[in-house]
């Protein structure tokens, strides 16, 4: 399955209570696909506030998000844990709501080593008969799937491809070895050009809910070998790459900039808080 080349990890709207926006879900989801031109999105992501929902929510979320982009793109959900069984659990019942795909993340803070990182992907993976997608992203787990740990998940029949946020050397090595046709997408919007040039598939992105349409140019570019284009389009929108994660915790950047711009998604749950005014004040100069 192609997922394309361009995936942003959607936020979660919520209300004034903090509870899911789904009014606000729907316009968002519809926004990503018809303005910021996303081929894929990611629901219940660590962008949109995974840690903080909870099962049902969850669930509900992919139901609702499979519902509203009726095939105008791939729904990935996120139900990966440091938790195999939990994990397994959630996948079968995504499962069941018409998700095109899956996202397990590394397990966090028990920190695993390699050969038990493979066992928590290979029993998540072997659980569903759904494509699944790695995500590798060592800031936040304290853990790294080493690169010859992705390929030997990579002869799994269902995992198909992976969200990699380690080094551009990380992303070489796996493209080196990759089966044909195992996509790899790099995890963090600033390196998105340079896994292009190594030979990545795309982003699963954040500032793709802000600049997809211009990622999605710059990627096209690229494709069609205007390098230069690419270059250029990259270096303008890199400023927002940096700005989504500072001075505020991703995704309290990205959801400011949403309201900046006119759409409005909510705030963020605990222990999470909004930005304040310095923070404010330096991130309306860049959105």
């Amino acid at each position: 399955m192609d997922f394309g080349r361009l995936v942003t990890a959607m936020v979660t709207p919520f209300d004034a209570n903090g509870q899911i926006d789904w009014d606000a879900t729907g316009r968002l989801i519809d926004y990503l696909i018809d303005e910021q031109q996303n081929d894929s999105i990611v629901l219940a992501g660590t962008t949109g506030e995974s840690p903080t929902l909870s099962d049902e929510e969850k669930l509900e979320l992919f139901r609702f998000g499979v519902k509203r982009a009726a095939g105008r793109c791939k729904i990935i959900a996120g139900t990966g844990s440091n938790n195999t069984a939990h994990s397994i659990h959630l996948t079968q019942a995504a499962g069941e709501t018409g998700v095109d795909a899956l996202l397990l993340v590394a397990p966090y803070y028990n920190r695993p080593n390699q050969e038990g990182l493979y066992q928590h992907f290979k029993a998540v993976a072997e659980s569903t008969k759904l494509p699944v997608l790695l995500y590798n992203v060592p800031s936040r787990t304290g853990i790294s799937l080493s690169p010859e740990t992705t390929l030997r998940l990579a002869e799994l029949d269902n995992v198909v491809g992976t969200k990699e946020c380690a080094s551009i050397d990380v992303v070489t090595q796996i493209l080196n070895g990759a089966p044909e046709g195992f996509l790899v997408y790099s995890g963090d919007d600033g390196a998105a050009l340079p896994v292009l040039a190594v030979g990545g598939h795309g982003i699963i992105s954040v500032a793709g809910h802000i600049v997809g349409k211009e990622m999605k140019q710059m990627i096209n570019a690229y494709l069609n070998g205007d390098v230069q284009r690419a270059a250029k389009l990259y270096q303008q929108i890199h400023p927002i790459f940096k700005a989504l994660f500072s001075p505020a915790p991703n995704p309290v950047g990205v959801k400011f900039a949403l309201e900046v711009r006119g759409f409005p998604v909510g705030g963020v749950r605990l222990p999470l808080v909004w930005v304040n005014e310095e923070e404010a004040n330096i991130l309306r100069q860049l959105f």
